[in-house]
């Protein structure tokens, strides 16, 4: 294949695709990844990374980590998915896309070396391998490697990392990680590695006690991250960004922390990240107090970062954001209240493999919805969406295009309302402009 464009095609049309295909894309076991990386020479080796699971907030701390270590100095690759408007945005260097050159180089080495392996890769298992070869081939200094799902069969956990990092644990995905909190905190502890560190974000009863136990097992050094840094409310700077107070131990540690993500959920990613900085520091790693500041103030303009209560239109304010489970609707729910509007309008799609009714239970019924799909194979049919939220006392009508659906909250806005826009990462990436 000689065009970046028959790549892309080939990669999301002839391999099986999760954030399309849904479960069917699934690989219950790493022998595709462990068989990809004897091929590319086991890339994944010649580089240092920091490991990033979770069931939410594991993208912002991503990118937030990758934004601080550039600032440090180091040469830093980040791999992290789905992607919102281009494939390139999971695997960057210094915040910089991966070439189209090297994208339609890789694929074009698999295919010509496959015939050996008689391979058959989802889409996730060749696109990690790629990152990894590319991380490799640039010889960076650290990347941070987001895990796609889960954590003990994700493709990523074939790295032996600085760290490994668990941001927390809610209900997403329970029909492939189970159906308990418990179950769940299994498998993204599976990311822990023996004798390496591990920073869980959140404390949870039902979860500490599973990542304790595994962590003694392997003998890895865990903190919890919100058990020792404290940060408060952010308030809004004059530039539309956040400034938070951090204490540990009761003194400020860093006052005025600015950082360029909105979303008050951010404040809990804040404390995962500073613990995770203070690791690393520990492990050797140079990383100054100006560095870490200009890394958080500067998190979306060095990464690239997008969705995340991300403001894309004013009068009437347009927001969204990909929370998209259960713990990331009651993040946004709680936000949304101290927004002043007049009216709220609801634009919403969701994949069918979520729990629905879980985050429909969470919406306030109060606001006018505009019921709409993402226009990939998972998504819940609008119809069926519309159905479902009256029974929850969520009102409005159904759009067959999120861009139907924006267009019609945009014409009965009026401009003191609010348009929120979320449900799926899907539906994100086709409302951002």
């Amino acid at each position: 294949m000689q065009s970046y464009d028959e790549v892309i095609n080939y990669l999301y049309d002839h391999l099986p695709y999760y954030q399309r295909s849904g479960q069917a894309a699934y690989k219950d076991n790493l022998d595709n990844t462990l068989a990809l990386d004897l091929m590319f020479d086991h890339p994944h080796k010649n580089f240092k990374s920091v490991h990033v699971a979770g069931t939410n907030g594991k993208g912002s701390v991503s990118h937030i980590l990758a934004s601080i270590l550039m600032e440090a100095g180091y040469k830093t690759g980040l791999y992290t998915s789905p992607h919102l408007k281009d494939f390139r945005e999971r695997i960057r260097i210094n915040g910089e896309m991966i070439e189209k050159e090297f994208v339609v180089d890789f694929v074009n080495q698999f295919m010509s070396r496959n015939p050996v392996y008689g391979l058959e890769p989802s889409f996730f298992e060749l696109t990690v391998m790629m990152a990894f070869d590319y991380f490799s081939t640039n010889r960076v200094d650290i990347a941070i490697i987001e895990v796609g799902l889960g954590g003990r069969l994700d493709s990523t956990n074939i790295i032996k990392p600085e760290l490994s990092v668990i941001t927390n644990i809610s209900l997403d995905h329970t029909k492939l990680l189970g159906d308990t909190l418990g179950k769940i905190a299994l498998e993204k502890a599976g990311i822990i590695k023996r004798h390496i560190p591990v920073v869980i974000g959140e404390t949870h009863p039902q979860t500490s006690q599973i990542f304790n136990g595994m962590a003694k097992e392997l003998s890895a050094p865990l903190v919890f991250a919100d058990q020792n840094y404290k940060v408060g409310l952010g308030l809004a700077s004059i530039d539309g960004n956040q400034i938070f107070t951090v204490r540990r131990g009761g003194e400020v540690v860093y006052p005025n922390l600015k950082l360029d993500l909105l979303g008050n959920y951010q404040s809990k990613n804040c404390c995962t990240v500073l613990e995770t900085v203070e690791h690393l520091r520990g492990l050797g790693w140079q990383i100054s107090e100006d560095a870490l500041r200009a890394g958080f103030a500067r998190t979306c303009a060095n990464t690239g970062l997008m969705g995340r209560w991300q403001v894309i239109g004013a009068n009437p304010r347009i927001i969204c954001d990909t929370g998209h489970n259960e713990g990331g609707m009651r993040e946004v729910v709680n936000q949304l209240v101290q927004v002043p509007f007049k009216k709220l309008h609801f634009v919403i799609g969701m994949v069918n493999d979520k729990d629905i009714a879980g985050v429909l239970n969470l919406l306030p019924r109060e606001a006018t919805y505009y019921f709409t799909r993402a226009a990939i194979p998972r998504a819940l049919d609008e119809k069926l969406l519309m159905k479902m939220g009256g029974y929850f006392k969520l009102h409005g009508e159904s759009y067959s295009s999120v861009e139907g659906a924006l267009a019609a909250a945009r014409l009965n806005a009026g401009a003191d309302d609010l348009i929120f826009v979320g449900g799926s990462t899907f539906v994100v990436a086709e409302a951002l402009p």
